[in-house]
């Protein structure tokens, strides 16, 4: 399956965006905040808090968002590179800081995945965040910020394509690729959302209601033992990830499995995996 497919490939599921918009105080035990809905003239800031990406890269996404009636704030990671990150690690925390502490900044789409996030992680001050709670926007990597997110401030996010997946030209797109696109709107409007997919024959028939939680399979398994990891019990978890071997997939999951991640769960929702070929002399002999 292709890992763009993710967003139309899972179950249907209540997201988080379901809950009252009203809850903006900052979290404690008790509490769930979801950040303000987006209108028009908001803005959305760009960063990129792992790889590097030019200002060439973001233009499709820049110019969808203003479309969609967004002003749009470039951060100064955006053009920066230090080998395969966008910019130093000191460079990428000072942005993601401005984005955070900018209260006019009403959600941060984070440009690209990659690597990095974990790295800056725990040098970012959410303190200004908790009083001004905002979207931030993205996958892959940045599943550290949407499990920190829900780990430490109970704070709603959206798991969702970066400006690296949006169409040069948006008339040679798909009908998946716009749909999930558009999604990333839809959402940032505060509308309901739904999901369906053909049905799997590993399926367990049934309902369930939770939070939705999860991400990249790989990040979530690193996040383990750390302030960043979810407590799942009642949540729905949903996983994805591309380019691994399935034993290395078997490892992850057994880490989840272990830690307690997969108990008490209100549902596992498997997304998009790219399989990566097994060697012939190291054959796992087992089907995701």
């Amino acid at each position: 399956m292709r890992r763009k497919q993710f967003l139309s490939s899972i179950s249907t599921a209540s997201l988080l965006l379901s809950m009252e918009p009203s809850s903006l105080v900052a979290a404690n035990k008790n509490k769930w905040t979801v950040p303000k809905f987006l209108k028009q003239g908001d803005k959305i800031g760009i960063t990129s808090p792992a790889g590097s990406i030019s200002i060439e890269e973001i233009q499709p996404a820049v110019l969808k968002l203003q479309e969609w009636g967004y002003t749009v704030v470039i951060g100064n990671s955006i053009g920066q590179k230090d080998n395969t990150f966008g910019g130093t690690d000191v460079q990428r925390t000072a942005d993601m800081q401005m984005m955070l502490d900018d209260k006019t900044i009403k959600a941060i789409l984070c440009a690209r995945g990659g690597y990095g996030s974990v790295r800056i992680i725990d040098f970012l001050n959410f303190s200004r965040f908790k009083k001004y709670p905002k979207w931030i926007i993205g996958f892959s990597d940045v599943t550290v910020f949407i499990n920190h997110l829900f780990a430490q401030f109970h704070c709603a996010s959206i798991h969702s394509k970066m400006c690296n997946s949006f169409p040069a030209v948006w008339e040679n797109a798909d009908a998946l690729q716009k749909q999930t696109i558009e999604s990333i709107n839809d959402c940032l409007q505060g509308k309901a959302l739904s999901y369906t997919t053909t049905a799997n024959s590993n399926n367990k028939v049934g309902q369930a209601t939770g939070r939705l939680i999860g991400g990249n399979l790989r990040t979530l398994e690193n996040l383990a033992g750390t302030t960043s990891s979810p407590d799942t019990k009642n949540c729905i978890l949903f996983i994805e990830d591309t380019g691994e071997y399935l034993y290395s997939i078997d490892r992850m999951l057994r880490n989840l499995l272990r830690s307690g991640k997969l108990n008490k769960l209100s549902g596992l929702i498997v997304g998009g995996f790219k399989i990566k070929t097994d060697d012939e002399s190291e054959k796992f002999g087992q089907t995701l």
